[in-house]
């Protein structure tokens, strides 16, 4: 525990760089080598989804380029963020790095060695402590989304089974402080791919991914800044990815039916 603890708070220490600390020199290099990483990791990837695993996008359209913009996805497996963030940005992140997402992930996974945790770092993962209630992971959060792209998770786990569970309100009070332009994101077929309990995801699946139009909360931000108002937007969000999700297990059983 004591190491791994020791890893989170050095990769909290680079973090703290990444936003200018020290210097502007260490924040260029540290971008630049962010951009090569991901790029590298994401090109070696994108076979896999789309060559190995038949991954269907619906909606791509309606995710655009514009900074400030946070996707709000169901969760199903521990490599989530690489296909949503593969269908919404790529490859135009490979000459508009602020289309790379970052990625709050939690720190008991990904922050566990050294080596992974760098890696995590410069895929743009940002720490989230066990317990999920993490102000300072919330506070960097808010500090990098307003020039950027989000890939968040509601649910703070994976689906047991698939289904879209009940989101949180750490979603909801980041986006009552930045007021990005929130998309409803529905992913069917992960669990297939890499299944609770295993580490070595598998092929010949397929993968359904659907991007929604942006989310209208703005009759939430007149009311106090409240865990109860976070909530309610949450609520809102994940209403639609679990009408976009129904929609994708339609799909994914007319799939399995022609296939039978």
């Amino acid at each position: 525990m004591a190491v791994g603890n020791g890893v989170v708070e050095f990769a909290r220490s680079v973090v703290g760089q990444a936003r200018g600390r020290p210097g502007r020199v260490s924040n260029i290099i540290w971008h630049f080598v962010s951009w090569i990483v991901t790029n590298i990791t994401v090109s070696l990837a994108w076979p896999f989804f789309y060559a190995l695993n038949r991954t269907i996008i619906v909606g791509k359209e309606n995710v655009g380029e514009e900074p400030n913009t946070l996707l709000l996805s169901n969760h199903q497996s521990m490599i989530d963020s690489f296909p949503v963030g593969i269908a919404a940005f790529y490859p135009k992140s490979l000459i508009k790095p602020f289309l790379i997402p970052w990625n709050p992930a939690a720190s008991e996974n990904f922050f566990k060695h050294p080596i992974l945790a760098w890696l995590s770092l410069h895929y743009r993962c940002i720490p989230v402590r066990p317990g999920r209630r993490d102000l300072r992971a919330l506070h960097r959060m808010i500090e990098v989304l307003p020039s950027g792209t989000m890939t968040l998770f509601p649910e703070g786990t994976r689906s047991r089974d698939g289904d879209v569970g009940e989101g949180r309100p750490g979603a909801g009070l980041l986006t009552l402080a930045t007021h990005p332009r929130v998309i409803p994101v529905a992913i069917e077929g992960m669990q297939d791919v890499l299944p609770i309990g295993t580490k070595i995801p598998k092929i010949g699946k397929r993968v359904w991914i659907s991007f929604g139009k942006p989310v209208d909360y703005s009759d939430l931000l007149d009311k106090p800044r409240t865990r109860e108002t976070a909530q309610a937007l949450v609520n809102k969000v994940m209403l639609r990815v679990r009408e976009q999700h129904t929609e994708l297990r339609r799909l994914r059983n007319e799939y399995l039916l022609k296939k039978s």
